[in-house]
């Protein structure tokens, strides 16, 4: 408001010396009409200065407190932006320091992922050699199994022809003499072990 003043002030003074130093220079031969002209000059002046002074009296005012309410809104919007950028900062550094454990547990899980298939996979090959192993053991068993009910029904059936062949062969060559001849055999093997008795 000081440096409003001073201006016009100044814009006054300066006005009025050089209406004071026009006057004297056309004072020279028309002394009356130049008194006035110099008087109009003069009038007109003071008639500009008070205008001058006026206006700068009522506009200075509305003036400064618009440049005021304009300088306040201002630092008003700087203080925003600055909260706005802190609060803009602190949100990057809390979104970058979840990004970061974020990638950690990611990592993490990752490796525990890989872990855990690696010990699946180990659990599985496992399994797949015991099914294997009880697999052949058990093909193992049913072959000897099946060997040895093979082997009990080819005897089986072996007796059974050899006894049908004997029977056979029996019925063909046996006479009633072989018959005779047997029964006294054995009667005689008896008498012999009764007597030994």
């Amino acid at each position: 408001m000081r440096t409003l003043r001073a201006t016009a002030v100044a814009v006054l003074t300066l006005t009025v010396v050089l209406a004071a130093a026009s006057a004297m220079a056309a004072g020279g031969g028309h002394h009356a009409d130049s008194g006035v002209l110099l008087k109009d000059f003069i009038f007109r002046v003071l008639n500009f200065a008070v205008v001058v002074g006026i206006l700068v009296y009522f506009v200075t005012k509305p003036i400064k407190r618009g440049l005021a309410s304009r300088r306040e809104s201002l630092e008003k919007a700087l203080e925003e932006a600055e909260k706005a950028r802190r609060e803009a900062e602190a949100k990057y550094a809390e979104y970058e320091a979840k990004l970061k454990d974020a990638s950690e547990e990611i990592a993490a899980i990752e490796e525990e992922i890989r872990r855990e298939g690696e010990l699946e996979r180990e659990r599985i090959i496992a399994n797949a050699r015991e099914m294997a192993e009880k697999m052949v053991k058990d093909s193992e068993r049913a072959a000897t199994q099946e060997v040895a009910k093979a082997t009990r029904e080819l005897r089986e059936e072996a007796a059974s022809l050899a006894i049908s062949l004997a029977r056979e062969m029996l019925k063909k060559n046996f006479t009633d003499a072989d018959q005779k001849r047997l029964v006294d055999e054995y009667m005689q093997k008896m008498q012999k072990a009764g007597e030994l008795s």
